[in-house]
């Protein structure tokens, strides 16, 4: 594990460092501040970033402030998604969702761009200036479906615990803990198995932003499909599926054909992870508790996020002569498929163990 590299650990950490807080901070502060202090964190970070001249420089710029940022943002977008939605919840996250992919498909080129024509730093400052602009914006247009009144702000509890009384919640929030020290490896990896296996560099270089482009159709595709076929049915169908396409397809890939195969399933099946289970989280909790029941499920991911990849980097870099990928691929594989089989417990807790139930 690289020093770089815990820069990117430290932000997937901090991304979610506001969960056990959130239900506070939605009233106390609001998504609109939430959201205007975002947007200043975010591009100061990016500009701060352009004048480091220390690793530890990125580590409080990229690290801290944009994933502290990241946090202000991601909540309440998503719960305004999951709140203004009932009948087509599912459709209406994977679209809130889907805007990572598109920010990854999209601003990777932006930012190659940049680096080629004026130089990394002026890269850095033109995606401030883009995270101004849209986090704007989102300051502007983002909205609780009900303020919350001031008798409500006389019961907030700062650490709220309420959504652990119920157990299908906690499994929800086992998925997340399980599923978050997986799913990023696959994004994390590929490029660099692309790279070990000698192939075409353009492949590695590209891989990241390949998947973010399928996983934007999966996200979409999959929210809309589980509003007909129940959304605890979809969490099961695609988590699984997510686990099984490491172990039956990367796992033995040792060409392009097969890497671009898995790149293509793994971003779509990891982008309908992503998606339902916010969307089945309100089916489970229900709006009275969706704010602190957001926060806690999304801290969940605090966890995978910091310590993922550095376990993965090491059961990669083993101590033998050359890397050693397939123990990264089995452990990814085989928690996928793990949080898959929690969330047919979901199910099953929801509706019994007849299989063609909408859940």
């Amino acid at each position: 594990m690289t020093a770089l590299s815990w820069i990117g650990s430290l932000w997937l950490a901090l991304a979610n460092i506001v969960g056990p807080f959130y239900g506070w901070f939605s009233v106390k502060v609001g998504y609109k501040w939430m959201l205007i202090t975002a947007l200043f964190l975010c591009t100061l970070s990016m500009m701060l970033s352009s004048i480091a001249t220390q690793i530890w420089h990125l580590y409080i710029t990229q690290g801290v402030l944009s994933g502290i940022g990241a946090s202000l943002v991601w909540f309440p977008c998503i719960s305004a998604a999951q709140q203004w939605f009932s009948k087509r919840r599912g459709f209406s996250v994977g679209i809130a969702i889907s805007g990572s992919g598109f920010g990854g498909l999209i601003l990777s080129n932006i930012v190659q761009a940049a680096i080629d024509h004026v130089g990394y730093q002026w890269a850095l400052r033109i995606i401030g200036f883009i995270s101004f602009v849209c986090l704007g914006i989102a300051s502007c247009t983002v909205r609780p479906l009900n303020e919350p009144s001031k008798q409500e702000n006389v019961k907030l509890m700062v650490f709220d615990l309420r959504p652990f009384r119920n157990k299908q919640f906690i499994l929800l929030f086992c998925i997340q803990f399980v599923g978050n020290f997986a799913f990023n490896v696959p994004s994390s990896f590929l490029p660099a198995y692309a790279n070990y296996l000698g192939l075409d560099p353009w492949i590695g270089s590209n891989m990241s932003a390949i998947i973010s482009g399928v996983m934007i159709v999966g996200k979409i595709s999959s929210g809309f499909i589980s509003d007909f076929v129940g959304r605890a049915n979809m969490t099961f169908f695609v988590t699984t599926m997510t686990g099984v396409m490491c172990l039956a397809v990367w796992l033995p890939a040792k060409n392009a054909a097969m890497i671009w195969a898995f790149a293509a399933m793994f971003g779509y099946f990891g982008g309908g992870h992503l998606t339902m289970v916010p969307a089945l989280l309100g089916q489970i909790v229900g709006m009275d508790d969706i704010e602190a029941a957001n926060g806690m499920l999304f801290f969940a991911w605090f966890f995978g996020g910091l310590f993922g990849s550095p376990i993965c980097s090491t059961l990669i870099n083993d101590g033998s002569d050359h890397p050693t990928y397939s123990h990264a691929i089995i452990f990814s594989g085989v928690l996928m498929i793990f949080a898959g089989l929690l969330a047919w417990a979901i199910r099953v807790m929801r509706a019994g163990w007849n299989p063609v139930l909408k859940v």
